[in-house]
């Protein structure tokens, strides 16, 4: 069996570094992935994908990408089960990042980072 993720969209907002109890750094952001088709108005319309990266991956995507910036993510598909504070399971989706790609960045001085690394794995 397989699980993969492959996918390319837009920042939402700017990816924060966080730490766990354990000590572990991550970062929870989302992308906006546009769909293939137009829906009946006529506009294409897009998909918001939660992503999770860490360690150094986590750290390095803060740093250099922003709200806007255009990212390539490869990953799994993780969903977990829960219980919020009424006492209602939920289902929680998102994609485990292995690997990002930085595509475009709003940023002038991020071009020549670009560059030299085309992308930062971690």
């Amino acid at each position: 069996m397989m699980n993969n993720f492959f996918g390319v969209g837009r920042l939402v907002a700017d990816p924060e570094v966080k730490e766990s109890e354990n000590g572990k750094k991550y970062s929870n952001f989302t992308i906006a992935v546009q769909r293939s088709y137009k829906n009946a108005d006529g506009v294409y319309d897009a998909d918001f994908l939660d992503v999770v990266a860490f360690g150094p991956m986590a750290e390095t995507t803060s740093e250099y990408c922003k709200k806007g910036d255009i990212i390539g993510i490869k990953g799994r598909v993780e969903t977990s089960s829960y219980e919020n504070e009424d006492g209602e399971k939920k289902k929680s989706t998102q994609i485990v990042a292995d690997r990002i790609s930085f595509i475009s960045s709003k940023a002038k001085d991020i071009n020549n980072v670009i560059e030299e690394d085309d992308d930062l794995d971690m």
